[in-house]
């Protein structure tokens, strides 16, 4: 069972029990990611997160780590674009010790200035790393000019620049700001007694006050982007974006159905199509990138450059035929089973519940149970994924990015003509 509790202070509290599990997994849920920015303090949402590991006032870093080694649990952190969290994953026997360093980093990090310049190194290669994946960087480099004038186009990592600028009074300045209680949730699912669980909360968070920051999310607006950035790679990696849903409601539903059929699988047209049929790529796939206020479905692909006009004509192609080869009843069955076998085989566990009852609350003020989760994509009809179909495939408002070595003659007119062909 699923409970939600609220404490004075205005922080809230989700915890489900799943007895037949002997994990806890535990999680701080802090509404802020690198949107919550300004292209001059881009990035420092992800370095805090960093420098919640490098020690407290009762711990070093390395301590931190042999505390959860010591009983066999994990603990890790991720930032996103619209939040960031903090979890531990533990036997039930040892969430004390979980929720003990957990709430020691969170409250009682020393920012030390040795430890800042340190992590400035590391965060400056991992964004060196990140500039060598060319899958995410193609998809970075579509929201950036899609998004063009909205802090939801930066890079989570933030550049070089602003990373060299950041110090110890700015973090916490900053931290001070957006981690209030009302920014955060705490999630908690696993075996475990859900009332003492609670309480043992309720006594580390309880006095936590602070945060003086207004919400200052700006709606994003989609507007088509065109971008290339040259790479000496062997494939060139390309993103097509349409405009998206966003997160929590119901169309939402529907167009996961539309990405099932489209690019969600091995069955999917696009992959079988563009790949099993004409070998012209190994990767391809769709999928759709929300927000609170806005969305993104892309498609992406990796392939020879030889091959990248093709391939466009392909998935242009794949996206008219959703409207001209439409699909049945027994087709929309298929797709709804996927849906749901995929999200209910990953709740047998505990991090992946934990994150579930997490973040919905945290971005939507409500948890979504799988029973009606499981309600809501069998709802789905052949006229609601239509209709979003409809809403999404705008072949007047396609953006594309690519990452890899320069394809001869293509700009913006001869993709858009690829795409109308």
């Amino acid at each position: 069972m699923i409970k939600v509790n609220e404490l004075p202070n205005g922080l809230r509290v989700v915890t489900e029990n799943i007895p037949f599990v002997r994990s806890v997994s535990f999680g701080v849920w802090v509404r802020n990611g690198s949107r919550n920015e300004t292209p001059e303090n881009n990035g420092i949402s992800h370095f805090i997160e960093h420098m919640l590991f490098k020690g407290t006032e009762k711990r070093s870093a390395p301590e931190i780590a042999d505390v959860m080694d010591a009983v066999g649990g994990q603990l890790n952190a991720f930032t996103a674009k619209e939040y960031t969290c903090y979890f531990t994953r533990t036997l039930d026997t040892h969430f004390d010790v979980a929720l003990d360093v957990l709430t020691d980093m969170f409250f009682n990090s020393k920012f030390d200035q040795a430890e800042i310049e340190k992590e400035r190194g590391v965060i400056l290669e991992e964004i060196s790393m990140y500039e060598d994946t060319p899958e995410d960087l193609a998809v970075d480099l579509l929201q950036y000019y899609t998004f063009p004038q909205n802090p939801l186009g930066m890079s989570i990592l933030g550049t070089p620049e602003t990373i060299a600028g950041f110090s110890c009074d700015g973090f916490k300045k900053f931290m001070n700001a957006r981690y209030n209680p009302k920014n955060v949730v705490i999630a908690v699912a696993g075996n475990i007694n859900d009332t003492e669980v609670f309480e043992k909360i309720a006594e580390a968070f309880g006095s936590y006050t602070g945060g003086s920051d207004v919400d200052n999310e700006k709606d994003a607006i989609y507007v088509p982007g065109f971008s290339m950035k040259e790479k000496d790679i062997e494939q060139v990696h390309l993103c097509v974006g349409f405009p998206g849903i966003k997160t929590g409601i119901d169309e939402s539903y529907a167009l996961a159905a539309v990405n099932t059929i489209l690019g969600g699988g091995m069955s999917s047209r696009l992959f079988q199509k563009i790949r099993e049929e004409r070998g012209l790529v190994y990767s391809v796939y769709s999928y759709n990138a929300s927000y609170y206020d806005t969305g993104i479905f892309l498609v992406y692909a990796a392939l020879s450059p030889n091959n990248v006009y093709e391939v466009l004509k392909l998935i242009s192609q794949e996206v008219r035929g959703m409207f001209i080869d439409k699909i049945d009843n027994e087709q929309l069955s298929k797709a709804k089973e996927q849906l749901k076998s995929n999200f209910l085989l990953s709740l047998e566990n505990s991090a992946n519940r934990m994150n579930s009852i997490g973040r919905t609350l945290l971005m939507l003020d409500k948890v979504i149970t799988p029973d009606e989760l499981v309600t809501k994509i069998d709802a789905i009809d052949l006229d609601a994924f239509y209709e979003v179909c409809d809403k999404i495939f705008k072949l007047d408002q396609i953006s594309l990015s690519l990452v890899g070595k320069k394809v001869e003659g293509l700009n913006e007119h001869d993709f858009s003509e690829a795409m109308l062909a």
